[in-house]
């Protein structure tokens, strides 16, 4: 009994193992072996978007930080030549009382600590830095600040705004404090073109771009004042334009010309010696308004002045940047401007 047991089992296990070995060798190329029915789910998707799939090429974590990198750090371009929010010709007006905070509040916002600014979305085609020479003029400014910040935000430059202010009631030296206020800038910034502008003009047409260019540039040419006719052919006062290197090559302004007049002439013969010419933009959009005021106490006509101006070929290697003298007593940073305030070191009598 045991041994007819003993035989069914063994014909049951060689008929078993029998049918293993047949399973598996038909299983080899086929779909129904066990551990291909993922690979058969694959083949059979592969039907439905298979050919989409060709050509998606996979995306590594590594490539994809790589890749969000590149996307975020994007350089900026150039801004464009022409600033694309321009408006043209501009109303202007000086009877309005405007105060700093009224100002700061309409103006402010953009702008950051210093008078500061540079375009978001492209590259400055210039850094300037603009240079006011100051004393006692609040009002002036005021209406200068008004208007000259939103034209310079539109023309997209880079710029920041320098406030220089004669200290005591001395005799003024409008070129002296120029030429302070293009040291200073040079401390905070790596501006390339310096716009020195007196407080009381304000241009009447934002095409009148604040650059600088391959000649030192007048930008004042037709001024209200004077009918909107140039005043001279050899005019470089009220608003001009010296690139760093320009300015450096003239040695600056005169810092002896105290009282009103003669250091914008004695600039054009500097610019002339140097073998430079002036440029200027069209007077149809090179158009100013001047502020009207009394002229400032301690600011008269100074008479030397006129002689000085016939001296220029003797002074420039010694009278300008390499012989300044000052003393800086305080420097306020506002959203509006950097203010300082300077000893010129006014000679006695």
């Amino acid at each position: 009994m045991q041994e007819k047991i003993f035989s069914v089992l063994a014909l049951f296990a060689l008929f078993t193992m029998t049918c293993f070995i047949v399973f598996i060798f038909h299983g080899k190329d086929s779909d129904l072996m066990l551990p291909s029915i993922r690979q058969y789910m694959v083949k059979r998707n592969r039907t439905f978007f298979g050919k989409i799939m060709d050509h998606v090429r996979p995306t590594r974590p590594s490539e994809v930080s790589q890749n969000t990198t590149a996307t975020s750090a994007k350089p900026l371009e150039l801004c464009p030549d022409t600033p694309p929010n321009l408006v043209g010709p501009l109303l202007v007006e000086f009877e309005t009382k405007r105060n700093l905070e009224d100002v700061r509040n309409q103006v402010g916002p953009l702008l950051q600590q210093g008078g500061r600014f540079k375009p978001a979305n492209c590259i400055a085609r210039q850094k300037v830095a603009f240079i006011i020479p100051f004393r006692n003029r609040s009002e002036h400014l005021n209406h200068w600040l008004y208007y000259l910040h939103p034209i310079l935000i539109r023309q997209q430059l880079d710029y920041g705004v320098y406030v220089i202010n004669q200290e005591g009631d001395g005799v003024f030296n409008r070129a002296k404090l120029m030429n302070i206020g293009f040291v200073e800038a040079l401390h905070e910034y790596d501006y390339e073109c310096f716009a020195f502008a007196d407080v009381d003009l304000v241009p009447i047409d934002d095409r009148n771009l604040y650059r600088c260019s391959d000649h030192p540039r007048h930008l004042s040419v037709a001024i209200d004042k004077f009918n909107y006719i140039l005043s001279s052919k050899t005019a470089f006062g009220g608003v001009s334009l010296l690139s760093k290197e320009q300015f450096l090559k003239v040695n600056g302004f005169s810092n002896t010309f105290w009282g009103w007049g003669g250091e914008d002439d004695d600039l054009y013969n500097r610019i002339v010696l140097r073998g430079m010419s002036i440029s200027r933009p069209d007077s149809q959009i090179a158009k100013y308004k001047m502020i009207k005021h009394q002229r400032d106490v301690h600011n008269e006509v100074n008479p030397k002045n006129a002689v000085k101006v016939q001296e220029t070929q003797n002074d420039i290697d010694t009278d300008g940047l390499n012989s300044l003298n000052y003393t800086t007593n305080e420097i306020l940073r506002d959203v509006m401007y950097t203010f300082m305030t300077v000893d010129v070191q006014v000679p006695a009598g």
